[in-house]
């Protein structure tokens, strides 16, 4: 409840997804609060006391929009200032009021960043978050000269307080789904089964930017429908030809049948739910298996309906973690090999290997060296770069006749052997924005305007005068965050800030005009020039001047990653059979990443620099792989786990799979389970 005398205005930021590009946040200040004015301030110090924070400066910096960059996947994350949960106490609040100190010159307090960044006295990543002069500016005056006032040990105690009030991990108890991927991989590894059922399931949603998120793992009608039919035609598939696959462990014959049938359930049953079964499964399964065997008179029919009926049944379709031991081979399995686990670590998990981090450890590093993880890291890199955006990319046949969707393949081939590279040879994964090098076959050296090699996706040096380095190089990544026509500065742009920073950018407003102005023949202007409509409308500029500008310093890359020295713009002529007009307008490649040190950048090379320099991108890394291996976003109680995998990270010179091991080993891997 809001306890103050004044209630600010409510702002709603959240516009529809197809807005998505235009990020831009609604800066609302004066009209939209009722705040005090100095007089009033000092009026209420001479009455109550000290000023409130909680009712007066931070109301100011909710309708400013600080919030926004100023936590933890804001673009201000690597500040010193990140605001605490939307529903943090009033006490909290006040603490955190506090806190800011840190950012008070006590020895002349008008020279305070606390008062000069929001204002942009000094240059201020977020512009103009609160007018000069205005009666919010005189307000948090007010407060910064509190602080200055404040003895060390207050501002300590503040900073102990929010710590403390950081909440122990809590997890959503919604179970798990199997993720698509995971469930061809598994239907394949128990049944033998190769025909991929899932890839016709309905698809799934990127939430956080993957697939296995928690919020998003429900049981959409039409998805259980999926998996009734899939489950009958699987099982059907299973024994069509006899038991082919060798589901049944032994000989089904006259008084053995009985035994027999017990141990395919015990066994199949295991395999199928990731763990033992119990007494009551046991009875459930057989009764089913003879009341089938009975009509038909066929032992394999019975087998049969067991397993179709155990392919519906949630402890197959979820992460049903009810066994301690099971729950973390299983938690092994889906993360390090995207699918159930084989007989050796069911055997590790019976044999209590999975108990210490020494044996996790142990057992990660083994699971690693198998064909299994390399197929698992590749669906991670799949979801977190988006390769389905560059598979499905359109382009115009005309403008681009040599892009087709065999070419988009390929292109994410380059990205997936480079990557897999740095891995699985151990190589810095910093490199990933800085090689000078790719894997190139003949169709993809074309667009790269270079000599075929000789082989398919030999590793190939880029030339010393190449523009071309990293990621941000590959054909993948330029087309697709492009159109069908032209480049997306905005695409691009915010591709980098979320995937690799691990930022968000707010949504726009409902409302606002997304497009720019068309070009004309008479006044044919270059993609830069007529996004500056953005920046002039203050609805947009604050939130695209920090993506607009990265993808700037790309535009010389066009629509499907080809290297161009000018922007060509097509214009159709109005008269039949004559040809159209064709201007070659310069292209201005200047960029900046905004809030990284000396972001600016005149050649698309740097900006991979700049990126594997960044502390943002190499702890952003960390984070992607948490929210792929957790299925949801970290939280503050999950800080110290980024920070170990982290410094594990970076201690061994960037190697990805000391990354993995490390959150393997971490606290949370094993959080919530049930006890030993």
């Amino acid at each position: 409840m809001w306890r103050g005398p004044f209630r600010p205005a409510s702002v709603a930021l959240k516009g529809p997804p197809h807005h998505r590009l235009c990020a831009c946040v609604v800066v609302i200040l004066g009209a939209a609060l009722a705040v005090m004015t100095g007089r009033e301030i000092s009026a209420q110090q001479a009455v109550a006391g000290p000023i409130s924070f909680s009712r007066t400066v931070y109301p100011i910096f909710e309708a400013a929009q600080c919030r926004g960059c100023h936590t933890d996947d804001g673009v201000a994350s690597a500040t010193r200032l990140h605001f605490p949960e939307p529903n943090a106490s009033p006490d909290d609040i006040e603490a955190f009021g506090i806190t800011l100190a840190a950012l008070v010159d006590r020895a002349d307090p008008a020279q305070s960043l606390l008062i000069n960044k929001p204002t942009n006295r000094v240059r201020h990543t977020g512009g103009v978050r609160i007018r000069p002069g205005s009666f919010e500016e005189q307000a948090l005056v007010e407060w910064v000269r509190h602080l200055a006032g404040l003895p060390d040990a207050t501002v300590a105690a503040a900073r102990e307080r929010l710590a403390a009030a950081v909440a122990p991990s809590t997890h959503d108890q919604r179970l798990r789904r199997l993720t698509h991927s995971q469930y061809n991989n598994t239907v394949r590894d128990l049944l033998g089964d190769y025909s991929r059922p899932a890839d016709r399931f309905p698809p799934e949603d990127f939430v956080n930017g993957f697939k296995n998120q928690l919020r998003t793992q429900g049981m959409p009608p039409l998805l259980a429908e999926a998996y009734g039919a899939a489950a009958e035609k699987l099982a059907l598939n299973a024994f069509r030809a006899g038991d082919v696959n060798g589901l049944i462990p032994c000989k089904p014959s006259g008084a053995h049948e009985v035994k027999c049938r017990d141990l395919f359930v015990r066994t199949f049953g295991a395999r199928a739910f990731r763990r033992p079964l119990d007494e009551g499964e046991i009875a459930r399964y057989t009764a089913l298996f003879d009341g089938q065997a009975r009509n038909t008179g066929r032992f394999l029919e019975g087998a049969r309906v067991v397993v179709e009926a155990m392919l519906q049944s949630p402890k197959f379709l979820f992460h049903v973690e009810s066994h301690r031991e099971y729950a973390v081979a299983n938690r092994l399995a889906y993360f390090l090999w995207d699918t159930m686990p084989d007989r050796n670590l069911f055997d590790a998990a019976a044999k209590g290997e999975l108990r210490t981090a020494e044996g996790l450890d142990r057992v990660a590093r083994s699971m690693l060296e198998q064909p299994a993880a390399r197929q698992a890291i590749d669906e991670f890199f799949a979801e977190w770069l988006r390769f389905d955006r560059a598979l499905g990319s359109v382009k115009d046949r005309r403008r681009y006749p040599e892009f087709t969707p065999e070419l988009a393949a390929m292109m994410v081939q380059e990205t997936r052997l480079l990557l897999g590279n740095l891995v699985w040879h151990d190589g810095n994964f910093m490199d990933a924005f800085t090689a000078e090098y790719s894997f190139l076959n003949s169709e993809l050296a074309g667009v790269y305007g270079l000599p075929a090699p000789p082989g398919e996706f030999e590793r190939v040096p880029f030339p010393a005068a190449s523009h071309r380095a990293g990621l941000l190089g590959h054909a993948s990544f330029l087309s697709s965050n492009a159109g069908p026509v032209e480049t997306s500065p905005t695409a691009r742009g915010i591709f980098v800030r979320e995937q690799f920073l691990c930022q968000h950018v707010p949504n726009p407003p409902p409302g606002v005009n997304t497009e720019v102005p068309e070009p004309t023949v008479d006044k044919p202007l270059a993609r830069r020039q007529r996004m500056q409509a953005h920046v002039a409308n203050p609805t947009c500029a604050t939130c695209h001047r920090l993506m607009d500008p990265i993808g700037f310093g790309l535009e010389n890359y066009d629509a499907i990653g080809q290297w161009r020295d000018k922007e060509v713009i097509e214009f159709e002529s109005s008269r039949r059979g004559t040809p159209g007009k064709k201007v070659e307008l310069p292209i201005d490649g200047e960029g900046e990443i905004a809030g990284l040190a000396n972001g600016a950048f005149s050649d698309p090379k740097q900006i991979g620099h700049l990126l594997a320099g960044s502390r943002a991108c190499q702890e952003c890394i960390v984070k992607q792989l948490f929210r792929y291996a957790f299925g949801r976003m970290e939280t503050a109680a999950d800080r110290d786990t980024i920070r170990t995998a982290f410094t594990a990270f970076r201690d061994s010179g960037f190697r990805f799979r000391e990354m993995i091991v490390a959150l393997v080993k971490s606290p949370q891997f094993i959080d919530g389970l049930p006890p030993p």
